[in-house]
């Protein structure tokens, strides 16, 4: 029990222990001890909602950081992809450049050049376009009468590397944010751990310890036992809602079709059966609830209700389960191998998975909900790839699942 251990939510003064109902019933009679009883059992009800408040706040704080840096690595890995590939074109064109010298310098030797650079040249030993270049700007007869071929070879040449080059700060600025973007996930999943632990704390204490208090206040003839029955009465409903819910979410996505859950041979599953309302890619940033949209869709959204079931993708294990700026509450599941998925804006009290568990594909994690950055009931779903978003649409096709 709590009361025997020092935790670190609870302030060290109050870390001796939560009274009992026997010391609650001991205290009754005597007026002093009923006194300094009241006064224990309030500090530790203050307490309680201080460690809640507090552990709350450094989530928040931390979940809004770890979003901030998700999405700057987010953009940083687009641009590095969009200047490779970039680069890829230029280096082409530059080879295509250098061809296209090289070949007007084979035609000036078939027409009675004797140059033997040019030997060199026509038996094939150059591997790039810079060591055809660096053949060619040797030959004096190419430099006189076909200047602006060879000019145009040497700037394709030298564009080409200008991207290279950039693309490689580009590379190194992508991997300096992800590794920001992941210590701000592991802080932001421990400062989530500690609130949820400060939360449990007060679900399994608050009840009985208000329920106590009462039955030393109460001057009737109200006996301490009718207070622990309606403590194990609240507990039993609680259980029941709670079991309620997920039942709920099983039924709404049981009525909404679209194979939610259900796991096709490649071992991956639809995460939830409503049907696609958002894709990926470039979008226009839409203004409501007091927030923006991003004008990039880093996933893809789909929407089977409020409350409505949603599926782990794949076996995996949970490696982030909290809030999480914009997106709300959010679940990261790895799969492994570089692969993961991610479920965003899932409804407050809907997590029915835990940071560190261990899921099988179509497994029910959570319920869909609209915190964070939605402008209604949806499931934002990612799909990473070494750590970067890819199309979910792309990749679960590729799957044989259909989003």
């Amino acid at each position: 029990m709590l009361g025997t251990i020092a935790s670190p939510l609870i302030p060290a003064a109050l870390a001796a222990g939560y009274p009992s109902w026997d010391d609650v019933q001991a205290a009754k009679a005597n007026e002093a001890s009923k006194a300094a009883e009241v006064q224990k059992i309030q500090a530790l009800i203050a307490a309680l909602a201080d460690d809640v408040t507090r552990t709350r706040a450094a989530a928040v704080q931390a979940a809004d950081e770890f979003y901030a840096a998700q999405q700057d690595y987010f953009a940083a890995s687009f641009r590095a992809d969009a200047l490779q590939s970039q680069t890829d074109t230029e280096a082409v064109a530059a080879r295509e450049a250098a061809d296209q010298a090289g070949r007007v310098a084979a035609q000036l030797y078939r027409n009675g050049g004797d140059d033997t650079t040019m030997k060199l040249l026509l038996s094939g030993s150059a591997a790039s376009a810079d060591e055809v270049l660096a053949q060619l700007g040797a030959m004096d007869k190419l430099m006189q009468r076909n200047q602006a071929v060879y000019a145009a070879a040497v700037t394709a040449r030298d564009s080409a590397q200008n991207l290279a080059d950039q693309a490689v700060v580009a590379r190194n600025e992508r991997d300096r944010l992800q590794q920001i973007a992941e210590e701000k996930m592991a802080a932001s999943q421990q400062a989530a751990e500690q609130a949820q632990a400060a939360l449990d704390a007060q679900a399994q204490h608050l009840r009985e310890l208000e329920a106590q208090l009462a039955a030393l206040q109460d001057a009737t003839a109200k006996t301490v036992a009718d207070y622990q029955a309606g403590v194990e009465a609240a507990r039993i409903a609680e259980e029941q809602r709670k079991a309620a819910e997920r039942a709920e979410a099983e039924r709404l996505g049981a009525a909404t079709g679209g194979g939610g859950g259900g796991v096709v041979n490649s071992g991956w599953a639809r995460p939830t059966t409503g049907p696609r309302t958002s894709g990926f890619g470039p979008r226009s940033s839409q203004c409501g609830n007091g927030y923006c949209s991003t004008s990039y869709h880093y996933g893809v959204d789909l929407s089977a209700g409020c409350g409505a079931g949603i599926y782990a993708a794949a076996a995996g294990t949970v490696v982030y389960a909290g809030y999480n700026g914009g997106y709300g509450n959010y679940i990261k599941i790895d799969h492994g191998g570089g692969i993961g998925t991610g479920y965003a804006h899932i409804r407050d009290g809907g997590f029915y998975v835990r940071y560190g568990q261990r899921v099988n594909a179509g497994d029910l994690i959570a319920a869909e909900g609209n915190t964070g950055n939605a402008f209604g009931c949806n499931l934002h779903f990612e799909t990473y790839v070494n750590g970067s978003p890819v199309n979910p649409a792309a990749f679960m096709g590729a799957r044989g699942v259909p989003v």
